[in-house]
């Protein structure tokens, strides 16, 4: 029997993690993606709990070690810098606030894309332009004009999925504005930041800078709540403008941050969402990562889930015996509270930073103080709350891809 052809839309980290997996249990993997080539740089992501025994199963933990940033731990201050609180990287046993394995985004996807460019196929600068299922395969044409037929696709395209939108519907039938909006972008370090996180909030707006590996730079995070949003999240001017006209006026070290927007090489800006789906699967076609089940970036939990995920729907699939229906829903089985954990600290995270309602600042007193117990008991679910199984008797062909010829042939 051939090789199960998969294909899957998505080179950040979600992409080629599934590649990992999926070619270590015997399939060939093409990855598609619309950039010319893997974009570096971007938001610091952690790694937590169940999700660094997944990258030690991969084999890639001194690699992905060695790229994480080094930052300490983080200090939220006051507007004119005093350290209110202290959180560091060994807290909670590299599982805090700030996790132990933390690394810039573009860096973990530069990892797992030099572990898998070997044995699978990447073709950047392209994109799924159409795609028609049947019982037995799927036909995809590429924007490029290629033509070629797989037995699985997977979107791991993002919280803005081009496959989820051709696949299961509109955007606006999955994602959930959660009411924030988050900008971060690298300026020059003419702030001292050293190893250290600087966290400055009111209430519905926040500042930060973090420290980078490169320490001439240093990134810089802007947060504001908005009931909604409508800007396009191609459109940069009107985002800078947006984020100009939002954080006016705030204090700490904003203004000095600001000016730095038109300079900067890598502006981003969008709304903190999340995608909620009733299945993550329709036919031969899949989705993981934030193209099924953003938490958004307040959750600290994304690339948690896409590692995880993609270990388990290689697994399920495989077990399968690459029967979609059945790989698809072992899948979801093993995946679905997991996520929901991380989507509920998402939601919990952004409400925090909110100004407080109207109704809890009136005569009756105070809000009621959160219930930490059941707040924690969240918190471990999110980072440690699903079973990876071993998948006995699953074809696995290491901890490393290898060559392959097969997978460049149409």
């Amino acid at each position: 029997m051939s090789a199960i052809r998969v294909l899957v839309a998505g080179a950040s980290i979600a992409g080629p993690a599934l590649a990992h997996w999926l070619h270590r249990r015997g399939a060939e993997v093409t990855v598609v993606e619309r950039a010319p080539a893997l974009r570096p740089g971007g938001q610091a992501v952690d790694a937590r709990g169940v999700a660094k025994e997944v990258i030690r199963r991969m084999g890639l933990d001194a690699a992905v070690r060695a790229a994480c940033t080094d930052t300490a731990g983080a200090y939220t201050v006051d507007v004119e810098g005093k350290v209110l609180e202290t959180y560091r990287a060994d807290d909670d046993g590299g599982d805090g606030y700030i996790a132990d394995i933390e690394i810039l985004r573009g860096d973990l996807s530069q990892v797992l894309h030099d572990d898998t460019c070997d044995g699978v196929e990447y073709l950047f600068g392209d994109r799924i332009a159409e795609l028609t299922q049947d019982a037995d395969g799927v036909d995809v044409v590429f924007a490029g004009g290629d033509r070629r037929r797989f037995d699985l696709v997977i979107g791991a395209d993002g919280l803005h999925s081009g496959l989820r939108a051709m696949v299961f519907g509109p955007h606006e039938e999955f994602v959930r504005h959660l009411g924030m909006v988050l900008a971060f972008y690298t300026v020059p370090n003419e702030f001292g930041v050293d190893r250290w996180l600087l966290d400055y909030q009111e209430p519905g707006r926040s500042a930060g800078l973090r420290p980078l590996p490169d320490t001439t730079r240093a990134m810089a995070m802007l947060s504001f709540s908005a009931v909604d949003f409508d800007v396009d999240y191609r459109d940069v001017g009107a985002q800078k403008r947006l984020l100009r006209e939002r954080m006016a006026g705030f204090g700490w070290l904003t203004p000095r941050i600001l000016a730095h927007v038109d300079d900067t090489p890598d502006f981003y800006l969008d709304q903190v969402a999340q995608v909620v789906m009733d299945r993550w699967s329709s036919g031969r076609v899949g989705l993981i990562g934030d193209a099924a089940f953003s938490s958004s970036p307040m959750s600290g939990g994304g690339t948690g889930l896409a590692l995880v995920g993609a270990y388990l729907l290689a697994g399920e699939l495989a077990a399968a015996d690459w029967d979609p229906v059945a790989g698809f829903a072992g899948y979801e089985e093993r995946m679905r509270s997991f996520v929901e954990a991380n989507q509920e600290i998402g939601r919990l995270h952004v409400q925090s930073r909110e100004a407080p309602a109207p109704e809890t600042q009136d005569s009756d007193g105070p809000a009621p103080e959160p219930d930490m117990e059941a707040l924690m008991q969240v918190v471990e679910r999110a980072i440690n709350g699903v079973d990876l199984p071993d998948y006995a008797g699953v074809p696995d062909s290491g901890t490393r891809s290898t060559p392959v010829t097969s997978s460049a042939t149409p």
